[in-house]
């Protein structure tokens, strides 16, 4: 990464705009109106990337230095395929408190808040009290990010394989972050009959070990359908199962789904039913790997989501937007919809555009775009 100018300094005059005394005009404008930062400085197109290095990738509470590689990967990506300037910080906090009084006074420096690899349950705490402090957006990528990509995965298998979203049986192994997510996103787009598991079993009401957020999700899900018991209980006839949790889930276990089943094993780098297996018993298969058709990769959500939020000065991140970037991926597949192309790849040129354009619209729609 470097961080270079985009107009030239080559001499004295050059240098009299980018600093003194040409620069004090601009302070000057910013001050009588502070919404000049929205067209005479980078915040409006930069991002914060920002951990506290408790929960990256497959590896982990690792700690915020250690964390520093994967924020720059993912500034990187946030300029390569969505043109996001993005600035990766990493806390020396786990409590929720210092980290949300830390971003609420980093924020004027920024157009969006992306927060990244932050164990449950804080995240969701987190997330929400930066949402009601600040007018800009707020993204936990490893919820929303994953949820997003999983859906329009999710919209074209059940298209391939003759599916109605209110008919479909849809088993969900991690209650974590992105669990969490998914579960929520599902809903919003119809899937009625949805369980949860994590290491205890179904999420139900009548579990006596559920944290709030658990809970909250128990009532939304099995506590409407009746659900309970293991994993091996809700596969049964199951139609989807989507792993966001890492283990495995035995083979006998998946045999006893759906015909025609549908299996998204998303933990990383080892899928919770390894593909060569999900083959032999499901019509759809996806991972989180890019060794393996299918790969659901949260790089087709997050640059495109900040980039459509940034054009239109967005406020927040609704769910409108979400689905509205879930539907415009599952729409680049179109015609070319097979069992292993049910969401497009990473680099194709058009993905970034599309989800621009659908969550600029869908702001517009919801009432949070400044323009």
């Amino acid at each position: 990464m470097e961080l270079r100018s985009t107009a030239p300094l080559v001499g004295s005059d050059d240098l009299s705009l980018a600093y003194t005394p040409g620069v004090a005009r601009v302070c000057e404008a910013i001050a009588a109106d502070p919404t000049m930062t929205q067209h005479y400085t980078w915040v409006p197109n930069t991002v914060a990337v920002v951990t506290d290095g408790t929960a990256v990738l497959g590896l982990g509470d690792i700690g915020p230095q250690a964390a520093m590689p994967v924020m720059e990967g993912k500034a990187v990506l946030f300029k390569q395929f969505g043109g996001v300037d993005a600035v990766p910080i990493c806390l020396a906090t786990t409590d929720a408190d210092e980290i949300v009084e830390t971003i609420v006074r980093l924020a004027p420096s920024f157009g969006g808040i992306n927060l990244e690899d932050i164990s449950a349950p804080r995240c969701f705490e987190i997330e929400d009290r930066l949402k009601e402090r600040l007018d800009i957006p707020v993204f936990h990528d490893d919820q929303h990010g994953t949820a997003v990509v999983a859906l329009a995965a999710l919209q074209n298998a059940l298209r391939l394989t003759g599916r109605d979203p209110e008919a479909t049986r849809v088993v969900i192994s991690g209650a974590g972050a992105a669990g969490v997510a998914v579960a929520k996103i599902l809903i919003e787009a119809g899937i009625t009959d949805l369980a949860v598991t994590d290491r205890t079993g179904v999420l139900h009401s009548g579990r006596g070990d559920l944290t709030p957020v658990k809970r909250e999700l128990a009532e939304m899900t099995a506590d409407k359908n009746g659900r309970s018991g293991s994993l091996a209980d809700v596969l049964v006839d199951a139609d989807v199962y989507i792993g966001v949790s890492g283990g495995n889930v035995p083979e006998e276990y998946v045999a006893r789904m759906a015909p025609d089943a549908i299996i998204f094993g998303l933990a990383n780098p080892t899928p919770e039913v390894h593909p060569e297996v999900a083959q032999r018993h499901a019509r759809v298969v996806a991972t989180g790997r890019s060794d393996f058709p299918n790969q659901i990769n949260n790089v087709l959500a997050f640059p495109g989501i900040f980039r459509g939020a940034f054009d239109v000065h967005a406020t927040a991140i609704t769910e409108g937007m979400k689905l509205a970037a879930a539907q415009a991926l599952a729409d680049l597949v179109g015609d070319e919809l097979t069992e292993e192309h049910v969401i497009p790849s990473p680099f194709d040129p058009r993905v970034g555009p599309a989800v621009a354009s659908a969550v600029a619209d869908a702001a517009r729609r919801d009432g949070v775009a400044r323009r």
